[in-house]
């Protein structure tokens, strides 16, 4: 019994340290990829760049260091880190307007990419509301039906929480987060016409006055 006592110790030991440092590297692919995300919304895309780069580095390392410990690779810890990471990416090209990479190109289990890409939804509201205070309704449209494509895409997943991580959660969640943005770009658009109908009324007005004061000629 003895022997058997200690064969298990030191396979459990070694388990141990190998969560630990797993643990380290997610928490490393949180950090980098929370950083990344708020570099693209600053548009300082180079640096988003670089803090991707880094991230996908750690997302790498992790699946080598766990390809023989499965049991730990499928752990909630592991597969956020997988998902803040596919989140960095898809926000960035979706803000971009580039095309999405696809979970085999990022590294990432598919479950982790679909929530990863439900959670961009909401960061790319933010972009949208930032282009809105700028005035740029064409941009801000074309964002809108990037994250409108994304949803419908999103809601095809009909399976159970067990095999997509709770993805019907976030599908209802972004639904909510569309018909806000979809709100306050509309707000918009009536707003500029608004503001295009009154400066043409002024300047009809303007034209009205000007004609009146002029004198006639014989």
């Amino acid at each position: 019994m003895k022997r058997i006592a200690e064969n298990i110790r030191a396979l459990l030991d070694e388990t141990n340290q190998v969560r630990e440092e797993a643990l380290k590297l997610s928490r490393e692919v949180i950090r980098l990829s929370a950083n990344s995300i708020r570099a693209s919304h600053r548009q300082s895309f180079d640096e988003a760049l670089e803090l991707k780069a880094l991230a996908r580095e750690k997302v790498r390392e992790t699946k080598e260091l766990l390809k023989n410990k499965l049991e730990i690779y499928y752990t909630g810890y592991v597969q956020d880190a997988q998902k803040e990471y596919a989140e960095s990416e898809l926000t960035y090209a979706i803000i971009r307007e580039m095309e999405l990479p696809t979970h085999e190109e990022l590294g990432v289990e598919a479950a982790a990419y679909l929530n990863g890409l439900a959670e961009a939804i909401g960061e790319c509201r933010r972009h949208v509301l930032d282009v809105l205070r700028h005035g740029d309704l064409e941009r801000a449209e074309n964002i809108l039906n990037i994250m409108d494509e994304v949803y419908y895409a999103l809601i095809t997943f009909d399976y159970p929480d067990a095999v997509t991580q709770g993805l019907r959660r976030q599908t209802d969640m972004i639904r909510g987060v569309l018909e806000r943005t979809r709100g306050d770009v509309t707000n918009l658009f009536h707003q500029q016409r608004l503001e295009t109908a009154i400066e043409a009324a002024m300047e009809r007005l303007e034209n009205e006055r000007s004609n009146r004061g002029a004198p006639e000629s014989n």
